[in-house]
């Protein structure tokens, strides 16, 4: 059964009450309403769109657009967002944009009704995705909040309890169908897209109704210009690193049905190659976009934000409905969702990622207007995180799947992109063997250290003592795994899972790029393996400063544990992002693989610490706890953060990293930024060049 056909039934159910809602909405506009300005303006506008929402539907039931060229596509593609879009200043006195709205209807109903529009906005996807069911309970809240206030000027709690109720009483439908995208193959819009389309012609770009820009257009054309054999072995080495996840970890892939491919609209020949690949694993692809609804966080496919701007201006809308019985509503509608698809999740692969990288650095503004959390309301939101990680653990325990990630640079990286693409390939294929040995050099000396030294240099003022594990057999087993390039690529990294009592000090990096957020002269301060300070330099204030990190790296907890030390290897990614002056636009995939790096939340063995590990050298990897992962025995809340924020520091900014032993002795392994133990003199070679 396709796609269409499973909606149909639902659709048709709701049909009726679409044309009802639809039909007072297009009353309102013709005129015949109470309402006065400022909400008429408001009022307007919003019915206005959902009338183009309603247009854009029919166009897609009757496959309209499909006839359409594709400039005419790429412009009407632009006309479902313009309002929303920095170009012209039109973000600026939309009633999407916070600030404009509370300017307009006042803070409370300028707050409340901005996120009703956004939600509103939801249905440009809804109406591709022919997702009837979701348009109509849209299209009846508006209608709801219409009538409210024709009736006069509502209390702000009225119209906070009907955002509230639409939120929640739905929750049980838009949880139950996000699981479903993310474990049923059966729900195959992009497949259908990628599978069934001729890629040579851009036009099916705008069948995903995302926001279509030049970087997906010319990625597109860029990718289906390639030779199909280069096609395939990009799309091997991904497919390659996912089957060679599961042998490393002892994970029967031969019980595993689906895989769930995440990616960057205009990737999909590559991605196409990779299905078929992994269609001979046994495979089948569940492929979902990025949540709509902002119930959900989430990772999917995606193309090119409108506006980053708006966004994060909307990245706290949940401080709406978000309390301790919303809570255990959704926690209680995730299990129940998982429960009727426990044999698809027990089939789960994994997830497989490309990424994608080289926009230009977005650095927010912060608007007093935007709704933000409480901080019983921050707690909260940390309590429905761990629970839902801990409910998906259950049915799809971390230890029972594997997962790979790529990248790949965009247009916007710059004039040279071509040239910049065939590097990232050759990056993304290194000589596994050659590192394999330099990094096990590296390896054995760190085993001998009780506790590593890590020390900025120039105006860097890293100065970090990190402990490690004491290893009882060291014939036999390793602090640090010697990581080449299969689930994570590329090949590049030595890393542990530190202890946390005694491991202290600053970790300073001048400017680095995390969560697609950038962050200038990052300090975070440690004691016992936990920050305990925090500041940057990313606005005017002290107390900006600390909320952006607070929100952003700390994920709203007070604290969070070092759960990783890594020492980057790659040093011909590092040569190559400086010589195109990239490296600001590289993603932490490649650029923890170019210097030191600490990674705080959960260590990189979180859920799956009993699965024994070895080298390619045959010693066993033990370091896979620290003093927070071990409360799992006791106190499961405790032990995990559902989070890991790697923090490179690069290295023109590192004076020294020192193996310190037992009796004193130091070895440093890198000075002035190059590494220095005899046999890793090759590490240096692309400095040279």
């Amino acid at each position: 059964m396709g796609y269409r056909e499973l909606l149909k039934e639902e659709n048709e159910s709701v049909s009726e009450r679409y044309e009802l809602a639809m039909g007072r909405i297009l009353t309102f506009l013709e005129g015949d309403t109470r309402i006065e300005e400022p909400y008429l303006d408001y009022f307007h506008k919003t019915a206005g769109f959902v009338k183009m929402m309603d247009e854009l539907k029919k166009h897609v039931d009757t496959e309209d657009m499909r006839n359409s060229s594709f400039e005419e596509m790429q412009e009407y593609n632009r006309t479902l967002y313009s309002d929303i879009l920095n170009d012209g200043g039109a973000y600026e006195k939309s009633y999407g944009n916070p600030a404009y709205a509370v300017k307009k209807l006042g803070n409370d109903y300028g707050q409340m009704l901005c996120f009703l529009y956004t939600q509103l906005r939801g249905d440009i996807i809804y109406a591709v995705e022919q997702r009837l069911f979701d348009m109509t309970i849209h299209a009846e809240l508006f209608v709801e909040v219409l009538c409210l206030f024709e009736e006069g000027i509502p209390a702000v709690k009225e119209l906070r309890e009907i955002l509230y109720y639409f939120v929640s009483d739905y929750a049980d439908k838009t949880i139950d169908y996000r699981t479903a995208e993310l474990l049923d193959p059966s729900l195959t819009f992009a497949v259908d897209i990628i599978m069934n389309s001729d890629l040579t012609d851009l036009r099916y770009l705008f069948q995903y109704g995302e926001y279509i820009t030049e970087n997906e257009i010319r990625l597109a054309h860029f990718l289906s210009s390639m030779p199909e054999t280069q096609i395939e072995e990009m799309a091997y080495t991904y497919t390659h690193g996912y089957e060679e996840g599961f042998k490393i970890a002892g994970i029967d892939l031969s019980r595993k049905r689906t895989v769930n491919i995440r990616y960057a609209i205009g990737q999909e020949r590559m991605i196409k190659a990779a299905i078929r690949q992994f269609e001979k694993m046994g495979l089948t692809p569940v492929i979902c976009r990025v949540p709509v609804s902002k119930i959900y966080k989430g990772s999917g496919y995606k193309g090119t934000a409108a506006n980053k701007q708006y966004e994060y201006d909307h990245r706290m809308d949940e401080a709406l409905f978000l309390d301790k019985a919303f809570v255990e509503r959704k926690t209680s509608l995730l299990r129940n969702a998982y429960e009727r698809r426990k044999v698809l999740a027990a089939e789960y692969a994994g997830p497989a990622v490309v990424e994608v990288f080289g926009e230009n650095p977005f650095e927010p503004v912060n608007k007093q207007e935007n709704l933000k959390l409480s901080e019983q309301q921050q707690k909260l939101s940390v309590t429905a995180a761990s629970e839902s990680a801990k409910i998906v653990n259950e049915y799809i325990p971390q230890s029972e799947y594997s997962f790979t990630i790529i990248a790949y640079p965009v247009p916007e990286i710059g004039e040279n992109f071509e040239e910049i693409f065939a590097k990232i390939v050759e990056v993304n294929t290194l000589n596994n063997e050659v590192y394999k040995q330099v990094q096990q050099i590296i390896i054995d000396e760190l085993d001998k250290a009780v506790e590593v030294r890590v020390l900025g240099g120039g105006t860097n003022k890293t100065d970090m003592t990190v402990q490690m594990h004491d290893l009882e057999n060291p014939d036999k087993e390793t602090n640090f795994e010697n990581c080449t390039a299969d689930v994570n690529i590329p090949v590049g990294e030595v890393f542990t899972s530190p202890k946390l009592a005694g491991t202290k000090g600053t970790l300073n990096v001048s400017e680095v790029y995390l969560n697609e957020l950038k962050f200038k002269n990052l300090m975070l301060t440690f004691e016992n393996g936990k920050i305990i300070d925090y500041t940057c330099d990313n606005f005017e204030t002290e107390a900006e400063n600390q909320s952006y990190i607070k929100e952003n790296v700390l994920f709203n907890r007070d604290t969070l544990p070092i759960g990783e030390f890594a020492i980057g290897t790659n040093t011909t990614a590092y040569v190559m992002a400086n010589a195109y002056d990239i490296v600001y636009k590289l993603p932490i995939l490649i650029v923890e693989k170019m210097g030191p790096h600490f990674a705080v939340g959960d260590t990189c063995y979180s859920h799956s610490e009993e699965i024994r590990l070895f080298n390619p050298d045959g010693k066993e990897i033990v370091a896979k706890d620290n003093e927070c992962s071990l409360l799992r025995h006791s106190e499961e809340e405790q032990a995990y953060f559902n989070c890991h924020t790697d923090i490179t520091i690069p290295y023109d900014e590192i004076a020294a990293i020192i193996s310190v032993h037992k009796d004193g002795t130091e070895i440093p392994v890198i000075e002035n930024g190059r590494f220095v133990l005899e046999g890793c003199d090759i590490l240096n070679e692309p400095f040279k060049k």
